[in-house]
């Protein structure tokens, strides 16, 4: 049994040692009382804190707020509010006080209350808080939508930007996933929901997703979709969070882009890349149907030089874009009529049943050339030589069939303008030179009549040589100088470009080697040496550069292996390790004849490349009017933002390079800066260290980039 003198004992030290501060004090404030724990918050101790008043230690703006609580009107209640003090060490400390007059009798004497340091619960609050306020904020201000999925009760938060990408109203939506489910494209819906299925299974790592989503107006937006899951101890997801941003812009560039790289600028038409494509995909079937027949017809626009010659290149562009027209309406749908260059058109006929109707389509052709195009003021007649060539289980390659085709055409223009002719084994005078090129050539490499040239490669912003590409070019006994576009395909399909291939990346890094050791460091040039199909599917590629470059001892970061676009097109699957196992050795990746080919888009974030050359084709036509330029603005546009150095080739004239200065093209080589040189007489241009003028001096040009 506990004794009246033992109960306030453990009363008083359960007070004394209680962790809030419990006090007394009269009614002006003089502390009469108070425990120990006033020392560990204020700092003072309790004999400091009993010579003092609580108006002493209280913050000044609470001072009348805690005056107002002794005032005897107030009567007896407890009271419960927040102040704070100013403690010993000049630290503000939130206290929440839990007070009471205390009364003798009828009369207030003082104030007894309990003070409790709410530091930490109000930092939490205030975290809290400013959470909060990030997160509205981040909602509010943000580009992209935010939802927020309570996979538990199948709700959706859908943030305002979320809706207005929509075009709804804040009401018009509310937390049903439906809401958003039943606006994806039909087409959308099982991409969407497999990756969903995917992430919410834990088989990947984060959500990532494009899909077209129904806009108010009717129309499809593109969305692309980022989130991630939370999940419980057991690793199931009970949210998923994320943002949605709208693509539609990019889409369409992308889509325009890759549009332009399979059509031909001027008519419209499918190119060659997107031609071949459809001929490979015709000569597929042939393997699968005995009964199916194609056949490609080969055209080249009669006496069109002259016309362009003496009308001009703009008149000689509307006719080209009246003739397409014209044989685009001599096809049956399904058919597909292409421009392969200049005055060159290509038709390809699919699953027809009577044998003779590529000769009816060559005669609709002619038929339909025949009137007369009226240009501007000047009646023009033309006609057109045709070659054909049937559709057979014995081509392998779409560009067999077009090689025969284009031989019957040239058969065609012996026998006069405006004649057609059909392929037959006995038109191979060409084939039997080209097998006597491929026998010169064979001796070429033997004999050492291989030479290399180089092309400089100079900044648009100094004007200076930055870099070469070394081209073959062959001195023959007989013929003289042959370029290299006239003996390379022989090269490639004999092989043979395996061992010149070899031969040209040596020769290349020990050229550039020997230059570079003449120039200061910060003047140090690169040197681009072509990649052909056949050397981009050997294996032996990686240990022929690391020869070169270890013979050489060139640093890596100076040799760019350059690969066109059809390459990669054509052999993406051997090529995909290889390219990556040539980027780890240090060397630069260059796409060249980008634009010229089809899909490049889906491969330049697998390959690495690091610098994107201009196709000739396009650099030819900025000066021309209608969106040419718009189109290389797109390549820079796109270039940069996968972080790639542009490079155009084929200038060959002062306003070409004002163009590509003015759209911040980094580089250019061209005709209009120096012709291929050979090695020696490239170390002379170095060793000059003459800057080329440039149309937009270099200060202006990099104003203009910045």
């Amino acid at each position: 049994m506990t004794v009246p003198g033992e109960s306030e004992a453990n009363y008083r030290e359960l007070v004394e040692n209680a962790g809030d501060i419990i006090y007394a004090h009269d009614l002006d404030g003089h502390f009469s009382w108070i425990n120990k724990a006033c020392e560990r918050i204020t700092g003072y101790s309790r004999e400091e804190m009993l010579r003092k008043s609580i108006w002493e230690i209280l913050a000044p703006e609470d001072v009348e707020s805690l005056r107002s609580s002794v005032e005897p009107t107030l009567g007896s209640e407890q009271q419960l509010f927040e102040v704070e003090i100013v403690a010993k060490d000049g630290r503000r400390v939130p206290l929440e006080l839990t007070s009471r007059l205390v009364y003798r009798g009828s009369v207030p004497v003082g104030v007894q209350g309990v003070a409790r340091d709410v530091t930490e619960r109000r930092s939490a609050a205030q975290a809290l808080h400013e959470s909060q306020e990030r997160y509205a904020l981040a909602a509010q201000g943000s580009n992209d939508g935010l939802w927020d999925w309570d996979l538990r009760r199948n709700k959706i938060f859908f943030s305002a930007r979320w809706k207005a990408q929509l075009g709804a109203a804040e009401q018009e939506i509310g937390d049903d996933p439906d809401q958003w489910f039943d606006r994806v494209h039909p087409d959308d819906r099982e991409r969407l929901f497999g990756d969903l299925g995917l992430h919410l299974e834990g088989r990947t790592p984060f959500l990532e997703v494009e899909h077209r989503v129904r806009h108010v107006d009717g129309g499809w937006r593109w969305m692309l979709v980022r989130g991630t899951a939370v999940r419980d101890g057991s690793g199931k997801a009970y949210r998923l969070a994320g943002s949605q941003t709208d693509i539609t812009e990019r889409k369409g560039a992308e889509e325009k882009l890759l549009h332009d790289a399979l059509h031909d600028a001027l008519t419209g038409l499918p190119n060659r890349s997107l031609f071949s494509d459809r001929l490979g995909q015709a000569m597929a079937f042939t393997q699968r149907r005995s009964d199916y027949r194609f056949a490609v017809l080969y055209l080249d626009i009669d006496r069109f030089k002259t016309i362009n010659e003496s009308l001009g290149h703009q008149t000689g562009d509307v006719l080209l874009m009246r003739v397409a027209r014209r044989l685009a309406g001599c096809l049956r749908p399904g058919d597909t009529v292409a421009r392969l260059g200049g005055d060159e058109f290509a038709v390809l006929l699919e699953d027809f049943t009577d044998p003779d109707e590529p000769i009816r389509t060559a005669e609709r052709v002619h038929e339909a050339l025949e009137a007369p195009h009226d240009l501007e003021g000047t009646e023009v007649f033309t006609s057109a030589s045709i070659g054909i060539a049937m559709g057979s289980p014995k081509y392998t390659r779409a560009d067999q069939l077009l090689r025969d085709a284009d031989t019957a055409m040239y058969r065609a223009k012996d026998m006069g303008r405006g004649r057609h002719a059909v392929f037959q084994p006995g038109m191979h005078a060409h084939a039997r030179a080209q097998l006597q090129l491929e026998t010169d050539l064979r001796r070429a490499i033997d004999r050492n009549e291989l030479r290399l040239n180089y092309q400089p490669v100079v900044s648009l912003e100094s004007g200076t040589i930055v870099g070469c590409e070394a081209l073959i070019i062959w001195m023959h006994p007989s013929r003289g100088l042959i370029p290299p576009n006239d003996f390379i395909p022989a090269a490639e399909d004999t092989g043979l470009i395996l061992q010149i291939g070899r031969w040209a990346l040596r020769q290349a890094c020990a050229h550039a080697c020997q230059w570079n050791e003449q120039l200061p460091r910060q003047h140090q040039i690169s040197v681009s040496v072509n990649l052909s199909a056949n050397q981009l599917v050997q294996t032996e590629l990686l240990e022929h550069v690391r020869e070169a470059l270890g013979e050489s001892r060139l640093d890596a970061r100076r040799l760019r292996l350059e690969v066109t676009e059809s390459v990669i097109m054509e052999h993406a699957g051997p090529a995909t390790l290889l390219l990556a196992q040539l980027k780890n050795l240090g060397v630069h990746l260059l796409l060249d004849d980008f634009g010229t080919g089809y899909s490049s888009l889906s491969y330049l974030h697998n390959f690495r490349f690091d610098t994107l050359k201009i196709d000739r084709s396009f650099v030819s036509r900025l000066e021309l009017p209608g969106k040419h330029a718009e189109i290389v603005r797109t390549i820079v546009s796109l270039a940069r933002a996968l972080s790639m150095e542009v490079v155009a080739e084929g200038v060959e004239s002062a306003a070409q390079v004002a163009q590509l200065q003015n759209l911040c093209v980094e580089s250019a080589q061209g005709y209009w800066f120096s012709r291929p040189v050979d090695a020696q007489g490239f170390a002379e241009l170095l060793a000059a260290r003459k800057a080329f003028p440039l149309p937009v001096p270099p200060l202006a040009h990099a104003a203009r980039a910045l």
